[in-house]
């Protein structure tokens, strides 16, 4: 038995072919997911990146590990105190350390680690390599030479479990020029109407129409692929084709991965499982580019499990992350580790029964600070941070019609957001009680909000002042005026 975790950065699961996108951004995922299994409703619990994979990591929510933000005390795996052993709790039930106890050979291939400074992430893993020398953001034909290698020399063995990290589609979008662009024929999706573009276009906050880079056009030094902003439908067709070129080139790495498994004879024995840490907005509240929300566009996540003697069908029932990672655990025949918030499903794929959870709540703490309900049918979402986007405390969403986030039910479904702000707050004071610790969604309040927003806001009032927005800056300004008082006095005090 062999597991093979192929884990790309920023892919949101609706830009796969295999769950219905027209453009071709993903043939060898697409036939993965042929033969195997389509988790077609998985979430990532806390979003985005770091939160993200300390979840997958530990099997437990951000509510409970502590870290739901990029930067301050929330970043910060919680601490184990006095009853800390000379193992950690952290560190035995890790996801990775479950199989190295196992007798398995445990390897990540990522710069993730050194990127967020997480070294958390490396819990059970006997390699945890980047040879690379990368921060992030290096191109999946960076990565791939070292992957294929390390199959080399050890894919023929058993009980190996090989995690490779790709980024290509996380902004900025950085595919090579002599790549080309395979989307230049095609027109972007419908969805995303010049009407609704002129809209956006009058909205605030990083990342937005007139600041698709940031906090303002020349933030960053931008590739070709990446527009600065959506002044028309050609720039967000080049938006489009930018992040859609990025998962095509990290597709064209996976099929030479999984042919490399083929050429050594063990693709039949080896487990295959297609993930990703969150997903990208690309005009969803606003938001082109990034991963600010704890939303659809950002917290719904692909997962595909080509799995021996699984079969090919898709699941649709709601599941988080850590929910799949348990049940890769329990289809390895090892044990998920007591206090993971994660819950095996193996037994209903086992017997193709249906499976899934009766509603989710994700969480993100690092853009804005905001939790989510998300149903069957619908998302709620309670804002306490918007990170300068101007949008309302409380919005509500029929996904099932909706998928993009384009009409806020919120004041016609009243009955319906109040029993689903009534299940959030449930939901937080039954984790709160579990664990006997603070919020860190607080934590990020009471530092000053999340990380990326902090130290930006008289600046960016400015920019909005200056672009044609002095009603949107008027807004954010009355809304966040504690914080661009602290800003203020930081700044005389400096």
């Amino acid at each position: 038995m062999r597991l093979l975790i192929l884990d790309v950065d920023t892919l949101r699961n609706d830009h796969l072919g295999c769950s219905g996108y027209p453009r071709r951004t993903s043939p060898n995922v697409d036939a993965l997911a042929a033969e195997g299994v389509r988790l077609a409703n998985v979430f990532a619990s806390d979003v985005p990146c770091l939160p993200s994979r300390t979840a997958l990591c530990t099997g437990r929510l951000g509510i409970k590990n502590g870290v739901v933000n990029h930067g301050g005390l929330a970043a910060e795996l919680r601490p184990e105190g006095a009853g800390r052993g000379f193992l950690s709790r952290h560190a035995v039930r890790a996801f990775a350390a479950r199989f190295f106890a196992a007798g398995w050979h445990t390897t990540t291939l990522s710069a993730f680690p050194l990127r967020h400074s997480a070294p958390w992430w490396t819990m059970g893993f006997q390699e945890a390599l980047n040879p690379m020398r990368g921060f992030g953001l290096e191109r999946a034909t960076d990565v791939e030479p070292h992957a294929l290698d390390w199959l080399e020399r050890n894919g023929r063995r058993d009980r190996w479990l090989l995690h490779v990290h790709v980024w290509d589609p996380h902004t900025p979008y950085r595919t090579p020029d002599a790549y080309g662009n395979p989307f230049a024929s095609d027109a972007p999706p419908a969805w995303i109407t010049e009407e609704l573009r002129a809209a956006h276009w009058l909205r605030p906050g990083p990342h937005a129409a007139q600041e698709v880079i940031g906090f303002r056009p020349d933030e960053h030094p931008v590739p070709a692929r990446q527009p600065t902003e959506a002044a028309s439908l050609a720039h967000v067709k080049a938006i489009f084709d930018g992040y859609d070129t990025g998962i095509r080139y990290a597709d064209d790495t996976i099929g030479r991965l999984v042919g490399k498994l083929d050429d050594l004879g063990v693709l039949d024995e080896t487990a295959i499982w297609v993930t990703s840490d969150h997903g990208e907005q690309m005009g969803e509240l606003g938001v082109y580019c990034d991963h600010m929300a704890a939303d659809e566009a950002t917290a719904h996540v692909p997962a595909i499990l080509r799995w021996p003697g699984l079969g090919a069908r898709v699941a649709d029932g709601l599941h988080y992350q850590i929910d799949v990672a348990a049940t890769v655990l329990e289809l390895a025949g090892l044990r998920v580790p007591r206090g993971w918030d994660g819950a095996s499903f193996a037994d209903a794929l086992r017997a193709g029964e249906p499976s899934g959870r009766e509603h989710l709540v994700l969480s993100q703490g690092a853009w804005t600070c905001q939790r989510a309900v998300r149903t069957r049918e619908h998302l709620y979402l309670r804002t306490w941070h918007d990170g300068f986007h101007d949008w309302p405390e409380e919005m509500l969403f029929r996904i099932a019609d909706d998928p993009h986030e384009q009409h806020d039910l919120a004041a016609s479904e009243d009955g319906l957001r109040r029993a689903l702000a009534g299940t959030l707050a449930d939901w937080t004071a039954t984790q709160l009680e579990a664990s006997g610790l603070p919020d860190p969604m607080q934590t990020v309040l009471d530092e000053g909000g999340p990380w990326h927003c902090r130290g930006h806001l008289a600046t960016y009032l400015e920019r909005l002042r200056a672009t044609g927005r002095g009603d949107a800056a008027a807004r954010v300004a009355l809304r966040h005026a504690r914080q661009l008082a602290s800003e203020t006095t930081r700044g005389e005090v400096a």
